[in-house]
């Protein structure tokens, strides 16, 4: 072993006898094809004689003359953006957000150089031209834009001196949308099938936020379908979807950052991917887009970059209802986000407050709001505590191997007594929407990112306290301090409302379950929501306590046995409710007998 280890070391051929080697490998490659002719190799260096015909073939190529070149680099700039264009594929080579940062201070960056491209393919007789690997000639350096004014830089892609393409990017002086036209000059006889172009778009979404998980967990392709509205692929999953209607924009969206492609009249064949490659782990998804673009009647592909926040209030003014793009929950969850809370929050905004103390405010509001409904509940609940001795004296009597016959003799009970059993229900289930509504909200709001409140440094991700170091099973890598009260003051809540509710056996520990539930759920979700979850919680029981105060047991005792002695009115209808149920306990009743 020895030996041959020693021989394979000391017998391998040098450097230069392997680049020797490759390069007589190249030459016969060249032979084969006909580029080179057979005895070349012995009148010259080789590597000259290969670089000469490889760089004279590509030169009399269509658009030859951009094979060859240098990258530089154009900087368009505002007060809102950094766009860096290359010569390389005379496109966006870097955006740079100026101000905004990243989680960890660093320049916020929408594409980073090489992991981007975008460029469209195109025929010249039997030769085919890719616009990203070729180099353009720029028509300006950088440019600063103020004010109201506006600049433009083309980026020529030369075919002869009265023959190019044209990339134009125009620039204002204030916001974050980038003007871009590909524009063809006396190509129409030399570019097959020019009626159309089919533009190529991919991009690899950085890591800006503070964890990776719920930054993947947001990050994916958005669409605006005409006709049909704003959609997505899948935020969970890798995805590619193919779509035969036309687009009005395409975007690549990150948790609170967007990069958005826009045309007035629709892409008309779409082909969106996302992916998620782990070997990087500062790399979010990647994201691709095909898109085909008919040509305008003037020859040219206008389209729009908007490369900026995620910020409800800042996307409203563009058209093309980019400010969907801030995904705010579906259905009733959307009303209730679209036009009750976003109106009321925007509305705290003004006042610069902390957002801390806006939260607080916005929970106030709420269960004042709420606070009819709260009352109603809460007094139903008592109703039924002052009527569970008497439901215990039924249960006694009938015992409980005949359900059937003990929830017959309930409801003659709370009939009597004028109770609904499902009083403190239903307002508890008109409540959960509202609840829910806030899950899609807070995670959504760009205007919590890095606002700091007591010890939360950011309020739109999680506020460990503690670190694991490794991941365990339904809690994650750390403990966030903010859901941890949460779940206590929610355990603490469960406790209470057992004690108003009267709940008993194994009912009263089902609601613990729930708590202990969301521990897991909420822990790697933003210290907003769980501080939101936490105030609210907070102010029922403050809501509770007052209301205890307003509500006397004894008094409603009273009116109970005052409505048990009331005739029964035979004009008075019955519930939907109370008459499917009777009806049910009549067939179960049959059905027993018939068993028997």
């Amino acid at each position: 072993m020895l030996i041959i280890a020693g021989s394979v070391y000391f017998m391998k051929p040098s450097p230069a006898e392997l680049q020797k080697e490759r390069a007589a490998q190249h030459q016969d490659s060249l032979k084969k094809a006909g580029i080179l002719p057979a005895a070349s190799a012995t009148k010259t260096d080789t590597s000259k004689t290969v670089k000469q015909v490889i760089d004279t073939a590509a030169l009399k190529s269509p658009f030859g003359a951009s094979t060859v070149g240098t990258q530089k680099f154009v900087t368009l700039e505002n007060d809102s953006v950094k766009i860096k264009l290359s010569t390389q594929g005379g496109r966006v080579y870097s955006v740079e957000l100026k101000n905004y940062r990243t989680f960890d201070k660093k320049p916020l960056i929408l594409f980073d150089g090489n992991q981007n491209s975008f460029g469209y393919t195109f025929a010249v007789g039997a030769t085919t031209v890719k616009t990203n690997d070729r180099y353009f000639t720029p028509s300006a350096t950088d440019l600063k834009v103020t004010g109201k004014d506006s600049s433009s830089v083309t980026m020529r892609l030369s075919y002869s001196a009265t023959q190019y393409i044209d990339y134009i990017y125009t620039l204002k002086g204030d916001g974050y949308k980038l003007g871009f036209v590909i524009k063809p000059v006396g190509l129409d006889n030399v570019i097959a099938n020019n009626s159309a172009i089919n533009l190529d778009w991919a991009t690899s979404a950085r890591k800006q936020e503070m964890s990776l998980v719920p930054e993947r967990q947001y990050t994916t392709v958005w669409f605006n379908k005409i006709g049909d509205g704003v959609d997505d692929i899948s935020e969970t999953k890798d995805d590619q979807k193919e779509i035969d209607g036309k687009l009005q924009w395409v975007a690549f969206k990150a948790h609170f950052f967007s990069s958005v492609l826009i045309t007035k009249d629709g892409f008309s064949k779409s082909n969106l991917v996302v992916n998620t490659d782990t070997s990087n782990h500062n790399d979010i998804k990647q994201m691709k887009a095909s898109l085909v673009l008919a040509r305008e009647a003037d020859g040219t592909y206008p389209m729009e970059f908007y490369f900026g926040p995620n910020r409800f209030s800042t996307l409203k003014p563009y058209s093309y209802d980019l400010q969907k793009l801030v995904y705010l929950g579906w259905g009733p969850l959307k009303l209730i986000n679209r036009w009750a809370v976003l109106p009321v929050f925007q509305v705290l905004q003004n006042f610069n407050w902390n957002y801390g103390m806006i939260i607080l405010a916005l929970t106030i509001i709420l269960k004042l709001v709420l606070s009819p409904l709260t009352y109603k509940s809460y007094l139903s609940m008592a109703k039924m505590r002052v009527l569970k001795p008497e439901m215990d004296e039924i249960k006694t009597k009938v015992g409980e191997d005949n359900p059937t016959l003990l929830q017959q003799e309930y409801l003659k009970l709370y009939k009597k007594a004028g109770v609904n059993p499902l009083g403190g229900c239903l307002p508890l289930l008109i409540q959960m929407p509202i609840v829910i509504a806030f899950f899609r909200f807070f995670p959504s709001l760009f205007e919590l990112r890095g606002q700091s409140f007591l010890w939360m440094h950011d309020l739109s991700t999680y506020d460990s306290f503690i670190t694991f170091g490794v991941s365990i099973p339904f809690i994650g890598d750390h403990l966030s301090l903010m859901c941890v009260l949460m779940t206590i003051s929610t355990l603490i809540y469960t406790y209470f409302n057992n004690q108003i509710s009267g709940v008993s056996g194994q009912m009263k520990y089902i609601g613990y379950i729930t708590p202990v539930i969301f521990l897991g759920a909420l822990n790697g979700y933003p210290s907003g929501l769980n501080y939101y979850y936490f105030l609210a919680n907070m102010l029922t029981f403050l809501q509770q306590y007052i209301i205890r105060l307003m509500v006397d047991d004894k008094k409603i005792h009273a009116q109970i046995q005052e409505n048990k002695k009331k005739p029964d009115d035979p004009k008075k209808k019955k519930s939907g409710f109370s008459a499917k149920m009777e009806e049910m306990m009549r067939n179960q009743q049959q059905l027993q007998a018939k068993k028997k």
